[in-house]
């Protein structure tokens, strides 16, 4: 079992910056491969970035490449997400997620990962 907290959304005024951390409990948090998920109002979760259990794979929606970075910790248990010149339309609930069968890939569709976080919103102002 994984328990997943993420931190660091917040409200920011486009172009600015945001550092979105998720925490993992579980002893094998290290073989996971961990995604960032984000949801709209009224639409399904999207993908944002996937990293693979050792940091040396990512994948990146076309949405954010150049402005996104994801980065692990295995020793902190934590993942973290990057985000720069945020824009109006990165305004979301951002998702954590961990995934035990592509632990070396960074699978880009939700079902994928078996366990989420609860979700820290972003807003972003123009």
């Amino acid at each position: 079992q994984v328990q997943l907290v993420e931190s660091g959304g917040g409200s920011v005024q486009a172009g600015g910056s945001l550092r979105l951390s998720c925490e993992a409990s579980g002893r094998t948090y290290s073989s996971y491969a961990m995604g960032w998920f984000r949801q709209f109002p009224g639409k399904e979760r999207e993908f944002v970035v996937a990293i693979n259990w050792s940091g040396r794979r990512t994948q990146y929606a076309d949405s954010v490449k150049g402005r996104f970075t994801i980065s692990r910790d295995n020793e902190k248990n934590t993942v973290y997400l990057q985000m720069n010149s945020l824009k109006p339309e990165d305004t979301a609930a951002y998702y954590c997620a961990a995934s035990s069968s592509f632990s070396d890939r960074t699978p880009a569709y939700a079902p994928a990962y078996d366990y989420w976080g609860q979700g820290t919103q972003v807003t972003v102002s123009s």
